[in-house]
Parts: C-alpha cells; sequence; structure tokens
C-alpha cells in the first residue's frame, strides 16, 4: 500500500501503530458491510485520486485516515499536502483540492475566493484538539502560565527576551519562542485567543509550518517555549513539558478530557475537514468522507487526537447526510 505525499510527521512506531489498527479494524469488519466505512466483499472497489491539503496540524490524522482507507480501497489514492490551513484554502478555491484540512472555520475573505470560482463546500468537524504550550523538560522553574502571561509573550510590541522579564522570580535564562507559520490555522487560532487579535503577533521568533522543527528547537534549549497541537506534545512528551494553561478559573493541563469538557480553556479548539461538492460527486472522494467519519474513532486513536464527543459525532454525519442529499448522493 503506498500513500504518495503522505508524511505522517511521526515516529516509525506510530505509523506501525497505525497500520496494526488498521489490520485490527479490517478484522473486525470480518467482511461484512455494516453501512459503516467501505469494507465488505461485496462493496464496490474504487479507484483514482484523492487530493488534499491544507492544516499541518490536521494532516497526520488525515493520513492516519488514508492509510487504513486504502487498506480496504487500494486502487484509490489518497495524498495529503500540508500548505497550513490558510496556504491550503487558497489552493481548495482554486479548485486544486477535494478536500482542505482546517484547524480553524474558514475564513470569510477564503469564502469569497471560493464562491467567485463556484467551489461549493461543506464544514465536517473531525477530531478535537488541545493546543499545548510547552517547555524544556529542565525548565524547573514554570508549570502554569495566565492567559495575560502568555498575552505579554507573544504580542506584537513584546520586549521580553528573558523568563526574569515575563515574572522577577523566574531566572535571568533566554527564552527561545517557536511556533506556527503565518499561514498556519494554528497561528490563527493562537494570537485570536491570546494576542486578542487573529495574526496579531511579535515577528521575531522562530516560524514554522513543521511542528517538529518546534520540537526540536524546544528540546533543544533551556529556556525555550513554543505551542502546537496535543498529539505532537503527545509523541514526544519524554523530551517536552506541556505547561498548564489559566484562562481565569486556574490551572488547567491539557488533555483528551479538558478538550472535551470545556475546561481547557481557551485553547481547545475544533478539527475540521472541508469537502467540495464536485469532490463528493467522484465515488472515491466520497466514499473517503463516509470512512473518515464512519471509523473515526479507530483513525482519531490511532493518531492520538482529541476523539469527538457524541454530540460531535451525530452532527458530522448529518451533515454529511445532508450534503448527500442535497447532491443526489
Amino acid at each position: 500500500m503506498t500513500v504518495t505525499n503522505v508524511n505522517l510527521k511521526r515516529p516509525a512506531w506510530t505509523a506501525l501503530s497505525i497500520v496494526a489498527s488498521g489490520a485490527l479494524l479490517l478484522s473486525a469488519c470480518g467482511g461484512n458491510d455494516n453501512g459503516g466505512g467501505t469494507g465488505g466483499t461485496n462493496v464496490e472497489k474504487l479507484s483514482g485520486p484523492v487530493v488534499i491539503d491544507g492544516s499541518s496540524t490536521v494532516q497526520p490524522l488525515t493520513a492516519a485516515a488514508a492509510e487504513l482507507f486504502q487498506a480496504e480501497q487500494s486502487g484509490v489514492n489518497v495524498t495529503v499536502g500540508t500548505s497550513g490551513t490558510g496556504g491550503g484554502f487558497k489552493k481548495f478555491c482554486a479548485g486544486e483540492t477535494d478536500i482542505s484540512d482546517a484547524s480553524r472555520p474558514i475564513k470569510a475573505e477564503e469564502k469569497t475566493l471560493c464562491d467567485a470560482k463556484k467551489i461549493g463546500f461543506s464544514e465536517i468537524q473531525v477530531a478535537n484538539d488541545a493546543l499545548t504550550v510547552v517547555v524544556n523538560k529542565a525548565n524547573d522553574w514554570v508549570d502554569c502560565l495566565t492567559v495575560a502571561q502568555l498575552k505579554k509573550i507573544w504580542e506584537p510590541d513584546s520586549k521580553i527576551k528573558n523568563w526574569n522579564e515575563l515574572d522577577p522570580s523566574y531566572p535571568n535564562e533566554p527564552m527561545g519562542l517557536y511556533g506556527a507559520g503565518a499561514d498556519s490555522g494554528t497561528f490563527d487560532y493562537f494570537t485570536e485567543v491570546i494576542v486578542g487579535k487573529t495574526g496579531s503577533s511579535r515577528t521575531d521568533y522562530n516560524p514554522t509550518e513543521d511542528d517538529n522543527i518546534t520540537v526540536q528547537g524546544v528540546a533543544g534549549a533551556k529556556g525555550a517555549l513554543g505551542y502546537f497541537g496535543f498529539s505532537y506534545f503527545e509523541e514526544n512528551a519524554g523530551k517536552l513539558k506541556a505547561l498548564k494553561i489559566d484562562g481565569g478559573k486556574g490551572c488547567v493541563e491539557p488533555s483528551v478530557k479538558t478538550a472535551q469538557d470545556g475546561s481547557y480553556t481557551p485553547l481547545a479548539r475544533p478539527l475540521f475537514i472541508y469537502p467540495s461538492d464536485a469532490g463528493l460527486k467522484k465515488k472515491q472522494v466520497l466514499a473517503f468522507v463516509e470512512f473518515y467519519l464512519a471509523e473515526n474513532d479507530e483513525i482519531v486513536e490511532a493518531a492520538r487526537f482529541v476523539p469527538l464527543t457524541d454530540t460531535q459525532k451525530a452532527k458530522a454525519k448529518a451533515e454529511l447526510e445532508t450534503l448527500k442529499s442535497k447532491l443526489g448522493s
């Protein structure tokens, strides 16, 4: 099974666990079509491309879905690119992709671009995330930061270069900063909820669309600080320390539970895919989206994201059924 342009950005053991999960999933299906996914000996074998681009945060989740889907539909070639949420929408609204991965809702100006090209689409939530602020493992002076402190670090006119400039009780340790690039939905979300305005951020930090660079940077300097999706922290927990965040009701750590129950505020967020109407008219694209939702628990677990709640699952499936009805699928 080959997945072109799918870079899981994960250690080898994680990729193997995804394959193993896929094997267990297929075994559990037992060749019977129960109305979910594409499994079953009597299900039509499909072929053709499914072209996806967008969020680097959502990419590992969609890549996991692609691997599991292609285990059942080997004739389908799913490609998953990472241009960032904003870059992905540019391609999507130009008609270059079938699905756009997004770590934030589509913006009004992006919708205008799609409308101009007559690109119809639907927004479907596929997971939750707990945007995680990380520091070096050797950092023994801070376990929790308030939103106000994070704003003080990241706002455009911030002069903070050392930890003791944030709090005199902290050491005189250089604060190297790592975060998402400007095309990233993670950047948009973080700046909106922390700084107070989307895209408003200091520029003297290390921006990247590759979260592994943030991992390496923060792990390599005692005073470094960065932020990215929860799944990247989980797989690098041996190298990094996640900070608790005080959104006004005390310090709360990022976790599956706190992301789902809303207590990890304001950094808990939904993650989306945006399939185009034209894409869903292709059998292989529709089958992939149906599989993504039908086997969502297994996909989310394999990629180590925060699962949908039962209410969110029901809403996502209802949205797809409504869209299929509208398109006559």
